[in-house]
């Protein structure tokens, strides 16, 4: 009777597949690369198309920041070690290196170019919009430890906080966009 030893195994492969992070981190440099072949392409055509990917990337970098609190709501009325605990522990590590980081990356980068290529340094409500952005990248630094807290579970914050710190970057989202759309000073 063959023994497991005596049994055919599967072939080792060397090439595991890419973890999330390193898929994002690609999808950046694939997005990074290809706007910065549009700007060398089209020249100042490419403020259009440059200012598209932003918004795209604001859009991404919200969704997230607005999601990741719900789910540290959830995973505190979870119990420690349990299988939801874990699911949640992924979820938020995914959700923050796959989707928030490089939006914010992307967003920022091309938020200056932006800015820069338009002329608005020396404008009021460009500091004051960059002032919340700078903000809302201070939530996403106090969220991205939140994530190490949870991963370690160590947690201290109760559901409540979370679901006050949930609206931050709400107000924040709509202090942003007045300023951009009214550009009132």
């Amino acid at each position: 009777m063959p023994t497991d030893s005596n049994l055919p195994q599967p072939a080792q492969t060397s090439s595991e597949p890419a973890s999330p992070a390193k898929r994002a981190a690609v999808a950046l440099a694939v997005t990074v690369a290809a706007t910065a072949g549009a700007m060398l392409a089209l020249g100042d055509a490419a403020y259009l198309w440059v200012k598209s990917v932003h918004v795209i990337a604001i859009i991404s970098w919200m969704a997230g920041m607005l999601y990741l609190p719900r789910l540290f709501i959830y995973h505190c009325e979870a119990e420690t070690g349990s299988k939801q605990s874990e699911t949640f522990k992924v979820m938020e590590r995914r959700l923050l290196q796959i989707i928030i980081n490089p939006a914010m990356i992307v967003a920022w980068v091309l938020g200056l170019w932006l800015g820069w290529k338009a002329g608005f340094f020396s404008d009021g409500w460009f500091h004051a919009k960059l002032a919340l952005a700078l903000a809302l990248s201070g939530v996403h630094g106090y969220f991205s430890a939140a994530v190490r807290a949870f991963a370690e579970d160590r947690n201290t914050k109760p559901p409540r906080h979370w679901r006050i710190v949930n609206e931050v970057p709400t107000l924040l989202m709509i202090g942003i966009v007045v300023l951009v759309i009214v550009k009132p000073f």
